[in-house]
């Protein structure tokens, strides 16, 4: 089992001012499943954590993936047909690439819940292998 990780809060996990901060963090230290970040999630931490941080605390997360505390999971060619397919159905809810791969990959991994702050896609959003994803932090 592993636990599959959003932007949001790894975000959060990072930024102490974010009001989610606190529940974040614990999250991620206290699982003891294998954290996985989609790939795509680390364009978006790259944006958020530049435009509200600071490069130097997106380094120190980078330091962490290196480390082995985060496993990052690429997007594999059926993969993008799933995201093309989520994209298309949900086109009139704003949900982009990342969301779609995001889910493209919990289905893969057979996952079914998910971290993320983002409760308003993923909330919507029906995956191919359960009724809906449990979403954490609770």
């Amino acid at each position: 089992m592993a636990l599959v990780l959003d932007t949001g809060p790894l975000y959060a996990a990072l930024d102490r001012r974010d009001a989610d901060h606190e529940a974040c963090r614990r999250l991620i230290a206290d699982t003891s499943e294998s954290l996985v970040v989609p790939a795509p999630v680390l364009v978006e931490m790259d944006y958020w954590v530049r435009k509200y941080l600071h490069g130097k605390i997106l380094a120190l997360f980078l330091d962490d993936v290196i480390a082995g505390a985060y496993q990052v999971e690429h997007l594999l060619p059926q993969d993008y047909r799933r995201v093309r397919e989520i994209c298309d159905r949900y086109a009139d809810s704003d949900v982009g690439f990342v969301d779609a791969s995001v889910l493209a990959i919990v289905e893969r991994l057979n996952e079914t819940k998910l971290a993320t702050l983002d409760r308003r896609h993923f909330g919507l959003l029906r995956p191919r292998h359960v009724d809906a994803l449990r979403l954490l932090p609770d």
